[in-house]
C-alpha cells in the first residue's frame, strides 16, 4: 500500500514525515516546489513528487499509484476541494490536518460521492480535532441525552507559520457557533467567560474552530460552542475588530498578513514542543439540567499532529472502511485520544 504526504515541506508536513519513519512507513513526499520536496526526501530516503494542485484531472494523475492522501498544504480553504475531487477521481483515501470550519463542512456535502467511489474523507487527523473530537464522542456516550456540548483547549505552544495564516484569513469571517444544528455566523469573541480547562481558571472566549462541524456529526448534539484561554486585553481587541471586520475579507489586507507571518519562525521547536502539553476539556448538558465535564492532558499540539496523522493513515490503510465523510472518532473510535495522552 503506496501513500503520501502533499505539503510535506511545510512545518508540520515534515514533522509528519519524520514520525513515518519511527513507524517503518516510507510514504511518497510531494509538493508545489520541486525542489524543495526533493531535497527533505533525499534527506530522509524517500521519493519525491512535485506537483502544484492546479485542476482535479492534473492532482488525479498524479494520484493514481497513490492509496492515501495526508494533506498538509494550507490554507486548506484554498487547497482541500481540489484534492478531495482529485482523491475521489483517484480512489484515493483523502487526510488533512486542518482545523477549518469550511473543509469539513465540504468533506461533509462530498459524503454521496465518496461513498459511491470508495474513499475516505477524513479531515482533521491532527490537533486540535483528534482530542477534541474523542472528548465530544465520550461525553456524548456518557450523557446520550445532551443537547448543549462545549469544547475548548489550552495550549501554550507558539503556533506554526502555517496554523497563524489559517488564522488569520478567517478573521473577516466573524465567529461561529452551532445553534439547534446550523452553524450560524456570530461576532468575534462571541462569548467570554471563565474555564478551567485543566490547570486552573481562566478567561476563554469562543473561536470559529473545526469542532463547531466534527462534534456535531460525531455526536448528533445540536448546539456547540468552543472556546480558547484569551487575556482580557485580547478579548477586548477582537470584539473592537468587529466593527471593521471587513477589511480583514479583502485580499489586500490578508497578503499583507501572511507576509507578515512569514517572518516568523516556521514553528515551535523540539523542546518547545516536549515543554508544552495541552489541556483539552469538554462539558456536556441535556434539558434536565444535567452536566458531564471531561478534561484530558494530551501531548503538544503539533506533536499530537504528528503522531495522529501517521496512525491514522495505518489505521485506514490497514483497515479500509466504507468510503464517505468521517470524523476522526467516527473513522478510528472514541478512545483515539487515549494514544496521545502526555506524561511527564
Amino acid at each position: 500500500m503506496q501513500w503520501m504526504i502533499y505539503g510535506a515541506y511545510g512545518y508540520t508536513g515534515e514533522l509528519i514525515a519524520k514520525e513515518a519513519i519511527s513507524h517503518q512507513q516510507k510514504p511518497i513526499l510531494a509538493g508545489r516546489n520541486s525542489a524543495k520536496v526533493t531535497e527533505l526526501a533525499n534527506s530522509l530516503g524517500f521519493e519525491a513528487r512535485g506537483f502544484a494542485l492546479e485542476s482535479v484531472s492534473q492532482v488525479a494523475k498524479q494520484l493514481q499509484d497513490i492509496d492515501l492522501v495526508v494533506h498538509c498544504a494550507g490554507p486548506f480553504e484554498l487547497t482541500a476541494e481540489v484534492m478531495m475531487k482529485a482523491c475521489i477521481a483517484s480512489k484515493t483515501h483523502y487526510l488533512d490536518i486542518t482545523g477549518e470550519l469550511e473543509v469539513f463542512e465540504l468533506a461533509a456535502r462530498l459524503n454521496q460521492q465518496a461513498l459511491e467511489a470508495g474513499v475516505v474523507l477524513c479531515p482533521g487527523v491532527g490537533f486540535d480535532v483528534i482530542p477534541t473530537d474523542c472528548v465530544a464522542a465520550q461525553l456524548k456516550q456518557q450523557l446520550p441525552d445532551a443537547t448543549h456540548l462545549r469544547l475548548g483547549f489550552d495550549s501554550r505552544s507558539r503556533m506554526s507559520r502555517g496554523t497563524a495564516k489559517t488564522s488569520v484569513r478567517r478573521i473577516g469571517e466573524g465567529g461561529a457557533v452551532r445553534k439547534n444544528g446550523k452553524i450560524i455566523n456570530v461576532p468575534l469573541a462571541y462569548k467570554a467567560e471563565k474555564i478551567d480547562f485543566g490547570g486552573g481558571e481562566k478567561l476563554a472566549m469562543t473561536i470559529p474552530w473545526g469542532d463547531v462541524s466534527t462534534a456535531y456529526y460525531s455526536t448528533g448534539i445540536g448546539n456547540i460552542e468552543v472556546f480558547i484561554p484569551a487575556h482580557p486585553k485580547l478579548v477586548s481587541r477582537m470584539r473592537r475588530m468587529n466593527w471593521f471586520r471587513w477589511l480583514f475579507r479583502t485580499e489586500m489586507m490578508k497578503n499583507w498578513l501572511m507576509k507578515k507571518i512569514d517572518s516568523q519562525p516556521a514553528g515551535p521547536k523540539d523542546e518547545e514542543r516536549e515543554k508544552y502539553y495541552t489541556w483539552v476539556w469538554g462539558e456536556a448538558k441535556n434539558d434536565q439540567g444535567d452536566i458531564v465535564t471531561i478534561r484530558k492532558q494530551v501531548l503538544n499540539g503539533y506533536t499530537l499532529t504528528a503522531q495522529g496523522a501517521v496512525t491514522m493513515a495505518m489505521h485506514v490503510l490497514a483497515n479500509p472502511p466504507a468510503g464517505g465523510f468521517y470524523t476522526p472518532s467516527k473513522l478510528y473510535g472514541a478512545d483515539l485520544v487515549e494514544k496521545f495522552l502526555y506524561s511527564a
